[in-house]
């Protein structure tokens, strides 16, 4: 018998992309606070709060595969927040224009019971256009309205209009959950997903 799997996340954007999967599971709010460590590198805690956010669960679901998950988009060493207002999602976004910025997308995989644990990290590089003027900004701001995104933009919709080049090994790490590592890191749990 395959073991439950838990997603520790109340984002819907995990939550579509392991529904492409078809696996049963339940995604449920790990209930982390996303605290700053001064100092910490961006891909460190990307890690941090993936491995946080699993073990959340750990007590409630024991004998399941709890999925934990984080992104961290970074400018250098310095991480742009989820921009939470029209006003800061602009700034941000105006502060990323012709530059290459990374986005880091961390999984924490926990089979409590076992103390099983599988931890793995996707970098993707994204270069935002330099011809972008405020006013196509703003107007992206309008459509998407991404507030409450890593860096302050959606791939998946209109904001892909605001680059000229994405490097990476799996574009749904970019969305929020790499799905491509996922489905070989599950096998070691022996939960296997046809295809």
């Amino acid at each position: 018998m395959q073991k439950s799997i838990i997603l520790a996340s109340s984002s819907p954007y995990r939550r579509n992309l392991l529904e492409r999967l078809r696996l049963p599971f339940i995604a449920e709010a790990p209930g982390v606070e996303e605290t700053v460590i001064p100092g910490e590198k961006p891909a460190a805690r990307a890690m941090r709060l993936a491995r946080l956010k699993a073990e959340a669960l750990a007590d409630r679901y024991p004998d399941a595969v709890i999925i934990g998950s984080d992104q961290v988009a970074a400018l250098g060493d310095a991480i742009l927040q989820k921009p939470g207002t029209p006003e800061r999602t602009f700034e941000q976004l105006v502060r990323m224009r012709g530059t290459v910025h990374q986005l880091f997308t961390a999984v924490t995989l926990l089979h409590p019971a076992t103390g099983q644990s599988r931890s793995f990290l996707d970098e993707a590089r994204l270069k935002m256009r330099d011809d972008l003027n405020d006013e196509a900004i703003w107007s992206y701001i309008r459509t998407d309205q991404p507030f409450n995104c890593a860096g302050g933009y959606m791939l998946e919709s209109q904001g892909i209009a605001l680059f000229s080049h994405i490097e990476c090994d799996d574009w749904t790490a970019i969305i929020g959950l790499p799905l491509m590592a996922l489905v070989r890191e599950l096998k070691a749990f022996g939960i296997y997903v046809p295809g």
